[in-house]
């Protein structure tokens, strides 16, 4: 770490910031020093976000001020944010795929009116990109390039722009394993080079690797600022929530009830093929494998969205062939996708809206008009059982946490009364309180008797809340292990194609 202990390169001072009747910020301040990394934590809705708005530009403080380099300064827009160093890279990186990856990181240096010379401009992104040790070729279409070497060329791009502060937002939520190791390695290049980073992630293990100092916000106050060496993944947690966390998983014994689904010879050419498996009611069954075992595909395929081309599946006792969403909501199979953003929610809707949409036959008169207070009553009841923390069932779904997202989106499948329920990533990008509450309710749904299939990269997740699970390799069944069988080792050993021990039952 080379952190400059005398000045701060930027300053946030007692800043504060209110959205009609929510307290946003309330006299937050933060130092970032030259050569450090920062983690930020938070639950959704502490405020993190509203806070990197306002350190680019998009917000405008009500109270407080910024200082660069001991000098108060505004930033008015992203330009100006640009202007001072000051730059942030996301979860899904803002990449123009028809510019080639060298334009890509001059993209912001084209307003200056300078005739554009392609061999500099090559030759100075090569520069950037080996300063980084990132191979690249600079002269492709930005195109097919992987989410970290989008990633990479984020990075570039603001060191193109002379960047003394950056912000990572979750920049490893859909990264593999490998890609989050090449990231932390352009972060600390950037960190040998002098520049700052705040650091923003829900993946505890990752900030402890990471970060060298730690500061924790909750509901738009700093409760701590630490150096990394003096914080605990407990004490951090209990700083987040309020309280302590005895339990993250809340699984109980399975009270297995009959066979709701069985899967023979299941598969998709060139996606998978002889995945065999049962599902009873009441009980919870675990997906494992890496980034590229194809767990998402078999799921998309129980719900007929990417039927499978060969093998049978059994519902209920009855032999049935998957086409169609439709035709398996109808017997009773649910799937609530990995990506709640783009494929999950219709963000600019209200939480009633959303909740109904699956059913929305139910919802409409002889008239075909939808009726209001029916739709709202059902959302209604759905936010008292799942706490969903809104105002009202009419706010935009938009508006809500990450958290708050998930459990809309949870009620917009628990409202077509599914008898099996597809969870795909159901706790990928919300803090570990949220997650708590998820967890709670897999757990409530399973003694209720839904049969549940849990697909999961969080292999703790995966061993905690599972009855059994089904380990894939790139499309290939591994082996099925009981919960007193699987272990973390024994579970990565057969997700990564080393011999198992598994049990044979399906």
């Amino acid at each position: 770490m080379m952190t400059n202990s005398n000045k701060p390169v930027l300053e946030i001072r007692n800043i504060a910031k209110r959205f009609d009747t929510t307290q946003a910020l309330d006299d937050v301040s933060l130092d970032m020093f030259s050569g450090e990394i920062h983690a930020l934590l938070g639950e959704n809705g502490a405020g993190k976000s509203t806070l990197i708005k306002i350190m680019t530009g998009v917000h405008q403080p009500d109270q407080g001020e910024i200082a660069l380099d001991g000098r108060p300064i505004r930033i008015g827009n992203a330009v100006e944010a640009q202007a001072h160093g000051i730059a942030a890279i996301y979860q899904e990186p803002m990449i123009f795929p028809d510019l080639s990856v060298a334009e890509n990181i001059f993209i912001s240096h084209r307003d200056q009116g300078a005739i554009l010379r392609w061999g500099k401009m090559f030759r100075d992104a090569e520069a950037i990109l080996a300063k980084l040790d990132v191979h690249l070729d600079v002269r492709q279409p930005a195109r097919g390039l992987t989410l970290a070497a989008q990633q990479a060329v984020e990075i570039a791009k603001a060191i193109s722009l002379k960047v003394r502060v950056l912000i990572m937002d979750e920049p490893t939520a859909s990264l593999s394993a490998h890609e989050v190791t090449q990231l932390f390695k352009l972060a600390a290049a950037l960190r040998e080079q002098g520049v700052a980073i705040l650091f923003i992630s829900h993946r505890m293990e990752e900030v402890f690797e990471i970060a060298d100092r730690v500061t924790v916000l909750r509901d738009g106050k700093k409760i701590s600022s630490t150096p990394r060496a003096g914080v605990t993944a407990e004490g951090a947690i209990r700083d987040m929530v309020g309280r302590k966390v005895e339990e993250f998983f809340a699984k109980s014994q399975a009270r297995r009830g009959d066979l709701l689904l069985s899967a023979r010879g299941l598969g998709k050419e060139d996606v998978f093929s002889d995945i065999s498996f049962d599902v009873y009611r009441g009980e919870v069954l675990g997906f494992a494998g890496l980034v590229g075992s194809r767990r998402t595909d078999v799921g998309l395929a129980l719900f007929g969205v990417e039927p499978a081309g060969a093998g049978e599946i059994t519902f209920n006792g009855q032999p049935v062939k998957l086409h169609s969403s439709d035709q398996a909501l109808q017997i009773g199979i649910a799937y609530a996708t990995e990506d709640r953003r783009a494929l999950g929610l219709t963000m600019p809707m209200s939480i009633a809206a959303n909740v109904s949409l699956p059913m929305l036959r139910e919802y409409l008169s002889p008239l075909g008009l939808i009726k209001r207070a029916a739709e709202e009553s059902a959302a209604e009841s759905f936010r008292e059982r799942l706490a969903i923390r809104a105002p009202s069932v009419r706010v935009e779904v938009a508006r809500l946490s990450g958290g708050n997202q998930q459990k809309v989106m949870l009620s917009k499948w628990l409202n077509a009364r599914p008898h099996l329920l597809v969870l795909d990533e159901p706790t990928r990008g919300i803090d570990v309180s949220a997650k708590a509450e998820v967890h709670h309710m897999i757990n409530d749904l399973a003694a209720q008797g839904l049969g549940i299939i849990l697909i999961s990269s969080d292999l703790p997740e995966i061993l905690a809340m599972s009855d059994r699970i089904l380990v894939m390799r790139e499309g290939r069944q591994m082996g099925i292990f009981t919960r007193a069988e699987a272990t973390q080792e024994k579970i990565l050993s057969a997700a990564m194609g080393q011999n198992s021990e598994a049990g044979g039952s399906q």
